[in-house]
């Protein structure tokens, strides 16, 4: 392995027993090496100096081609909210795949304006995608954000509620919703869209919606005329939204994975990283033995420990529930936030709840 890092004599002498782990692992996987580097580079990298801290990011970058997601997933999740990991290890978790990715994107803030610019510039629409839904994000990186023409990150924004828009940002949003229909509702739902420009949406938005801009916003009559004959009605489709019932293709979805015994944890995890919270909300329904309108009521209106609990129950690991809670509340714009108590009331469900044990006192909630 020493080959494969590239290790010089130098560098082991100056490394000293980091190097020699990740050369010499004698026996140890590289996932526990992986997490070794990582810990050392988290608790010393105040004390490295740049070629030190450099060899170890070097080191990091190759052993996470081996090592599973799952892994560096978990090291993503703890270090998401740590106010005192190394900037440059945060780097490196934000430019992995998305999965790892985005709990760093979200939550850490030790990423700069200029780290969230540069990641608009160089990354993905995944990426591009979490940028848009961190928050209290500024005008400098919402403007980036609207000249991209990707409908899941320009809808993330609008539904980020605390994203600072410039005036110039919600012209350009507006002048998009014209052809992207997924941006009408919530951007119209924004309470800091100027409402010169929710009156010109009338020329082209639905006539529900319609109605909801004037009944929201101070338009004048004459210019509300003016826009109602400008232009015909173009919507053709509505923002995906949680439906009650959800479709019935959903459901029939789950009966069919359930009865071939392919409905599992990785399948909620997945399709609330798509946005599909209708298939989410009727998968875990499946998985728990609960009611749809039960599960939605313990996930969404009782706080997070019945949220923690439907984790547990069907083996959701203690470090995804923070993106569990985060991408299931956002899609619901509702506001993901944890106090000290609640979050103490997480940890002792994972710390001391069985699955069945968990499963058990979820059902009498």
């Amino acid at each position: 392995m020493g080959r494969d890092l590239g290790l010089t004599a130098r560098d082991m002498s100056d490394m000293g027993r980091l190097a020699e782990l990740a050369a010499n692992p004698q026996g140890t996987t590289r996932e526990e090496i992986f997490l070794a580097v990582a810990s050392l580079y988290r608790l010393q990298g105040g004390y490295l100096n740049e070629r030190e801290r450099a060899l170890m990011q070097d080191i990091l970058r190759m052993l996470a081609r081996d090592v599973e997601m799952a892994i560096r997933i978990a090291l993503a999740e703890r270090l998401a909210d740590d106010t005192t990991a190394p900037h440059d290890l945060i780097l490196l978790l934000a430019d992995d795949r998305i999965e790892v990715a985005r709990p760093v994107i979200l939550r850490s803030p030790l990423l700069t304006e200029a780290d969230v610019l540069k990641m608009i510039a160089e990354a993905g629409h995944e990426h591009h995608a979490a940028v848009a839904s961190r928050a209290n994000i500024g005008e400098p990186v919402t403007d980036a954000l609207v000249k991209l023409d990707a409908e899941p990150v320009l809808t993330a924004l609008v539904r980020n509620v605390t994203a600072r828009i410039s005036p110039t940002g919600f012209e350009t949003l507006v002048e998009k919703s014209k052809l992207i229909a997924g941006l009408q509702d919530p951007l119209a739902r924004r309470a800091d869209l100027p409402p010169e420009l929710a009156s010109r949406m009338c020329e082209w938005v639905s006539d529900a919606l319609k109605q909801f801009i004037v009944r929201n916003y101070r338009i004048e009559p004459a210019r509300l005329d003016k826009a109602l004959t400008a232009a015909e009605v173009v919507v053709k489709s509505e923002p995906q939204a949680p439906q009650s019932p959800p479709a019935e293709s959903a459901q029939k979805l789950i009966d069919k994975l359930s009865a071939s015994g392919q409905l599992k944890a990785g399948f909620l995890l997945r399709v609330l990283h798509q946005g599909q919270i209708d298939l989410f909300d009727l998968a875990f329904a499946k998985l728990l033995g609960l009611s749809l309108v039960d599960a939605r009521r313990k996930l969404y209106e009782l706080g997070p420990k019945p949220v923690a609990l439907a984790c547990r129950a069907v083996g959701i690991d203690r470090c995804v529930f923070a993106t569990v809670f985060n991408l299931s509340r956002q899609a619901r714009n509702m506001r993901p936030v944890l106090t000290p108590a609640e979050l103490g009331e997480v940890q002792k469900v994972f710390a001391e709840f069985t699955k069945p044990a968990a499963l058990s006192a979820l059902r009498t909630i």
